[in-house]
Order: structure tokens, then sequence, then C-alpha cells
């Protein structure tokens, strides 16, 4: 008998497309779930006869009490080799082999800036309006040369968004806990004084910090009203970094110019939620990582990742 594979989240239906699946169709049915299961009650019912699940990036939580209802689970795919709401310990005890695949941060980092650009130009109320026969010119465009970028975190995504942002002539700045003068003097970027000090002089802030303990809410109403009324601030990290609250607040108020947002407390977005429809918000359905060249590793090395388990020999284990 055939092992049974489920794909969650599959919204585009691209998982088919974006690796070969033959590789493995003679031991394993694959069927790939095009809507999202919220809560763990549902996923408890779809995944009963399941084998094998994969599931992309951290969307789908799979604590302790997910796994003791999945009793025929063997095989846990994630995409990318960092997931933090698999409860690992819980997946052992269970018999539950969890592998992760690569995860190119060249995405990410170019989502920022069609975020931003988005924003400065008015991209998308100019078109609309072009397209619907509105008026010709609505909208100044913020420029970026000669403004100052503010980034909050200079790891591997942040430190190729400040790339980018001194191709276009900005003034780069940089702040996180840990960093140094030497890793902001290896990227080219000023070293700020003080998260403070990023916030209150810089004209676009944004964010690429990875979220834990120190980062959740590390910027609140406080931290927002520091912005000037004139700056922007892009967030593709993880919502939870930045107060939801004190953000539509100060969107809706027009304390800050505007913000790119990828990524929320509820995923999908409910469609009553008031980030829809909040005004000076440019918001995207958390596309940082969805690229054609991502999915076909995520997905390929799907694959790989299951041929391996079957032949007893896993690959790419986590964490």
């Amino acid at each position: 008998m055939r092992l049974r594979c489920a794909v969650l989240d599959d919204f585009q239906g691209a998982a088919a497309g974006s690796a070969d699946w033959s590789a493995v169709e003679e031991d394993v049915e694959v069927v790939a779930l095009r809507e999202h299961l919220a809560g763990e009650d549902a996923l408890a019912a779809a995944l009963a006869d399941v084998d094998i699940v994969v599931t992309l990036r951290e969307r789908v939580p799979f604590p302790a009490s997910l796994f003791a209802r999945l009793p025929r689970l063997k095989l846990l795919v994630a995409s990318g080799m960092r997931n933090t709401v698999i409860d690992y310990a819980a997946a052992e005890a269970h018999g539950v082999t969890v592998c992760g695949t690569a995860s190119s941060s060249t995405p990410p980092v170019e989502l920022t800036w069609a975020l931003l650009l988005g924003l400065a130009r008015g991209i998308v109320e100019e078109s609309n309006a072009l397209r619907s026969g509105g008026p010709w010119q609505q909208t100044v465009g913020a420029d970026l040369h000669g403004r100052r970028l503010g980034l909050l975190g200079l790891g591997k995504i942040g430190s190729r968004v400040a790339q980018v942002g001194l191709a276009f002539g900005m003034r780069v700045g940089a702040w996180s806990r840990h960093l140094s003068q030497e890793r902001a003097d290896e990227v080219g970027v000023e070293l700020a004084a003080s998260k403070e000090e990023l916030l209150s002089q810089s004209d676009f802030v944004s964010i690429h910090l990875a979220l834990g303990d120190r980062t959740r809410g590390l910027l609140g109403p406080a931290e927002l009203a520091l912005l000037k009324p004139t700056a922007y601030l892009v967030n593709t990290s993880r919502s939870a970094i930045v107060d939801q609250d004190a953000l539509l607040a100060a969107l809706v108020e027009g304390r800050i110019a505007g913000a790119g947002v990828d990524v929320f407390d509820t995923e999908p977005l409910p469609a009553d939620h008031p980030m829809r429809t909040a005004p000076r918000l440019l918001a995207t359905p958390h596309l940082g990582y969805v690229s054609q060249a991502n999915y076909r590793t995520y997905y390929g090395q799907a694959v790989e990742n299951i041929q391996a388990f079957l032949a007893g020999s896993p690959v790419r284990r986590l964490p």
C-alpha cells in the first residue's frame, strides 16, 4: 500500500509543477491542499490518514498535542532549515522524522525593495487611477537618493538590502542589539548609536530580525512615535516584532507616511481584518519567500527528503 503525503498551503497550485514527484509516485500518493487549515482540530481531521506532510515555512505549528493526534505521521518536511513552530522533542517522541530544505534569502530582499519602492512612488495608487480613468498624476514621489535608510538587523538579508540602498545613493544605517562596528564597516553602513536614533533619524526603516523573546514587540507605540511623519516602515520579517495595533493606529492617524507589510499575526489574513483597509498601507500576503526558484528548491528537496526517508537514510534532518 502506498503512503499518503499531504502538501499544505499550496495556495497557487504550484507544488506539482515545481518538482518531479514521479520519483516517489510508486510509493507515495501526493495530495496538495490548496486551502489553509486553521486550527489544530482542522489539521488533525485532514491529516488523520497521512504518513508524510510537507509544510511551508512557519505558517502551521506542529505542537506536541498535534503530533499526539497524528499516529500515522512518520515524516514532516519543512521548507527552510530553521523552524520555530515545530516541537522537535514531541516529534521524536512520536517517531516522526523532521527534515528541512535549503532556502534562498534573495526573494525577501527583492520583495523588501518592491514594497519600499511601491510606497515611495505611489505605484499602486497611480496604477489603479490610470486603469480606472482616474486623475492623471495624484502623488508626488519620495526620493531615495540622499535619504537615510535605517535597517533593524544586518544579517544575511539585511546586508543585501543595505547594498541595494547604497546603490540607490542612500545613506544606510543599521542597528541590532549585538551589531558591531566591525560588521557595519564590513557591509559599508553606519552603525546607529541606538535603536531610538535609528528610528528618529531615518526616512525609511526596514526590519530584518529573527523573531525571539528579545525582538517580540520591539517596535511598540513609543518606538513608532519616534518615526518622522514623512517616514516609511517596511516589515518583511515577522509581524510580532511590531505592535500591530500601534502600527494600525499610526497609519489611520497619519503619524507616518506609510508602511509596507508582508507579514501578519494571523495568516491568511481574515477578510474583515482592519489591515485590509488601512490607509497608507501597501500589503502583500506573505510573499517574501514565494518565488519560482525557491519553490523549485523547496519541493525538489522535499522529494529528495522523501526518497531518502523511504531508503532508510533521512537527509537534512532538523533541528
